[in-house]
């Protein structure tokens, strides 16, 4: 299913603050989309300087000192890599067609289904001269790069304060970001991520860029990251009746391309598609009628019909056969990749010591964990070097870290001014607290301890890579993914092992990912629920029969769709749901779940 606007069917999801920051330099050139986090600004700027003297261009600092550093870093970083990938497009039009040579390679990796992929086949095929050079002369017009799209946490929208002065919201971390991105010459997508913030959605709308232009075109498009319909289209209106709109919603399961899993209420990740398959028309109409009335009351000029709304998906995608049902059941516009990424050094950043981590990994050493600030389960590697790190500080008697960047500081429990839970300060007087329960203190302890300070040791693999800082701890956040996949690999294997053009999957016995998901489902809802008798907070009784009920309603669906879904694996599979759904019920059934308050 492709069309000439787009080059491929997957695109390269954010992953962490640094794996994906400069990764639209080596993969927009061939026509792939790729998202990087404009989270952490120091490390935007870093790379700026970093790739303004590989490059030969003029570096100015932009200082923190600057009331509106953050910005302006973001500002200057996306026009510099707009510039540079505006250099390597014109540069590889200009190639000749000849094996090695990247306009041969932008063509190659395309799927074999891509309609210009089947014109450059026909290109090298043809011996008439005059008849070859027409059809390179098309072939090198139809030429265009990826986007560089760009993501904002929503929940990390902390304030500042200058000079004993609280700054204004548009000086807040996320509604910085965003003007940075809005200021930018860059024609992609913002992808809004972690919840619903209405302070950023209305915020927006100060930008010209996200309404349309008198051809009814966005230059900078919404792309909301969404668990499920319901709130797809409850932000998609809120957005709307601000004349804003969504022009794609991206669905993402718990078994997402690394970093943090948001666990919604049972809810798998075929009925969520199907919802929208079914819903897909009725959602577009219905964000169009509020739009449309937003924009003539904003005297905004107002497209006659609605905008497209593209659907795309991840979380734990793995095969090719898996790709193309996404594509094609559920009418998908793209799906994306992450994980497996995370061992193309040619494209994301990951250091020698924790690609070799990776690939040696066995299930035990990639897991749900609590180490995140935002207090949202957060894939981990157990061996990387910033767990090694925090490990030996406690060992040592100094948990905690520094906190050194500051983006979640959001606690306020010992101090005026907020502070993160992964930081020094808090975990020691946190750990100094009376009302700790005695009998379960080890396990409240290793709770607060858990907390890592990601906000910086997730641009570690970067910093190491680009000799910024070689002695960095360095965070990795690969969904279970990752497991499949025990060899380093470069953008064209990887490509071809999308398209089914060969498999490097290297476990073959790996279950389909919609199994997958739900066993991750059902394993985080037994922990919680043991959670509760050791004093941890957990979802209430009446949410978790509401998960169980959505575990069944789930497994039910994919047992009815076996045959389209599973194919080969068909059998094995509905056994495996079958084994699953007994589990469930017997688990609700249990006196552990029976005798929750």
């Amino acid at each position: 299913m492709f069309n000439t606007s787009s080059f491929h069917n997957f695109h390269i999801p954010v992953m962490g603050t640094g794996f994906t920051i400069d990764t639209p330099l080596f993969v927009a050139k061939y026509g792939i989309s790729s998202v990087i986090s404009l989270l952490d600004d120091v490390l935007i700027e870093q790379m700026r300087e970093f790739w303004c003297k590989q490059s030969c261009q003029p570096y100015e600092a932009i200082p923190i000192t600057d009331r509106d550093h953050r910005a302006k870093r973001i500002t200057a970083y996306l026009n510099l890599l707009q510039q540079l990938i505006t250099q390597q497009i014109e540069k590889l039009k200009n190639d000749d067609f000849e094996t090695s040579s990247e306009i041969d390679a932008f063509f190659t990796m395309l799927s074999d289904d891509h309609p210009l992929k089947h014109l450059y086949l026909q290109m090298v095929r043809e011996q008439n001269i005059d008849l070859k050079m027409q059809f390179q002369h098309k072939l090198r017009q139809s030429i265009f790069a990826g986007n560089i799209d760009v993501n904002i946490m929503t929940k990390c929208d902390c304030s500042h304060v200058l000079n004993g002065e609280t700054l204004p919201y548009d000086f807040c971390d996320a509604a910085a970001a965003l003007r940075g991105f809005a200021n930018s010459s860059v024609t992609s997508s913002v992808v809004l991520s972690a919840g619903f913030n209405p302070y950023l959605y209305g915020y927006i709308a100060n930008f010209d860029d996200f309404f349309p232009d008198e051809n009814g075109l966005l230059k900078k498009k919404i792309c909301l990251k969404v668990s499920d319909y319901r709130s797809a289209e409850i932000q998609g209106k809120n957005l709307a009746k601000r004349g804003l709109w969504v022009s794609e919603f991206r669905i993402e399961s718990a078994m997402n391309c690394g970093g943090h899993a948001f666990i919604n209420d049972g809810q798998v990740m075929g009925t969520i598609l199907e919802d929208f398959k079914q819903r897909r028309e009725e959602l577009t109409e219905n964000l169009y009628v509020v739009y449309q009335k937003a924009l003539k009351n904003k005297q905004k000029i107002c497209p006659v019909s609605p905008l497209k709304i593209k659907l795309t998906a991840q979380g734990g995608v793995g095969t090719n056969d898996e790709h193309d049902f996404l594509i094609k059941y559920y009418e998908l516009d793209s799906i994306g990749w992450g994980t497996p990424f995370l061992l193309v050094p040619e494209v994301t950043n990951v250091d020698e010591e924790q690609i070799e981590k990776l690939i040696n990994a066995k299930s035990e050493d990639v897991f749900l964990s609590s180490s995140s600030p935002l207090g949202v389960p957060f894939w981990n590697l157990r061996n990387s070097s910033s767990e090694e790190l925090r490990l030996e500080r406690i060992k040592n008697g100094i948990p905690g870290s520094s906190c050194r960047k500051g983006y979640a500081r959001f606690n306020k429990d010992f101090t005026s001014m907020p502070i993160c839970l992964a930081s020094r300060e808090y975990q020691k007087n946190k750990l100094q607290e009376k009302i700790l329960p005695t009998a379960n203190y080890e396990i409240i302890k290793e709770e607060i301890l858990n907390k890592s300070c990601i906000c910086h040791d997730l641009s570690g693999g970067v910093r190491i890579k680009r000799n910024i800082d070689t002695k960095a701890a360095s965070a990795v956040c690969p969904g279970p993914n990752i497991l499949n996949f025990k060899q380093v690999m470069t953008l064209k294997t990887i490509v071809d092992h999308i398209y089914g053009r060969c498999s490097v999957l290297a476990n073959k016995d790996r279950l389909h990912m919609f199994v997958t998901e739900i066993q991750l489902q059902l394993n985080y809802i037994i922990k919680e629920v043991k959670s509760s008798s050791l004093g941890l907070p957990i979802r209430s009784k009446q949410k978790l029969l509401e998960v169980k009920e959505n575990l069944l309603s789930g497994i039910g669906y994919y047992k009815s769709c076996a045959k389209e879904i599973f194919k080969e694996q068909q059998d094995k599979c509905t056994n495996i749901l079958q084994t699953l759904q007994d589990e469930v019920e017997n688990f609700f059934a249990s006196p552990v779940f029976i005798n929750i308050s």
